[in-house]
């Protein structure tokens, strides 16, 4: 039955839309293979900063206690122990009293990481 309002079906409609899915199939996974070819890198980033940032309080705190007499040896060579241990390289270390600043570097694929420090007795400035 045709009349106003029906819609007439093109000659040729089933074949018409043949392979479609299969374009829509590709294209939605070449969307998930982008989106996970970006996230992973930057998760991994995250993670190793997070991984330099507590090489670096271990190594502030290894100075720190040296500093403050609780532990025997000399701050700095201690701190590039505590460094080492976590994968990362001492750049710096810096002793005021008790009180320790220390930063650490490392690299995680093409990224340069680094982070600081400080660590000592309660109350010190």
């Amino acid at each position: 039955m045709t009349g106003p309002g029906r819609l007439r079906p093109r000659r040729g409609w089933p074949l018409a839309d043949r392979g479609s899915g299969a374009v829509l199939t590709v294209g939605v996974l070449g969307a998930v293979v982008t989106v996970v070819l970006t996230v992973i890198p930057v998760a991994g980033a995250f993670v190793a900063s997070q991984r330099v940032a507590n090489a670096a309080d271990a190594a502030a705190l290894a100075a720190a206690d040296v500093a403050s007499g609780a532990v025997p040896g000399v701050a700095c060579q201690l701190a590039t122990a505590a460094a080492s241990l976590n994968s990362a390289v001492l750049d710096g270390c810096e002793l005021s009293g008790a009180v320790a600043l220390v930063s650490v570097s490392s690299s995680w694929w093409v990224f340069s990481l680094r982070a600081t420090a400080r660590a000592g007795p309660p109350g010190t400035p």
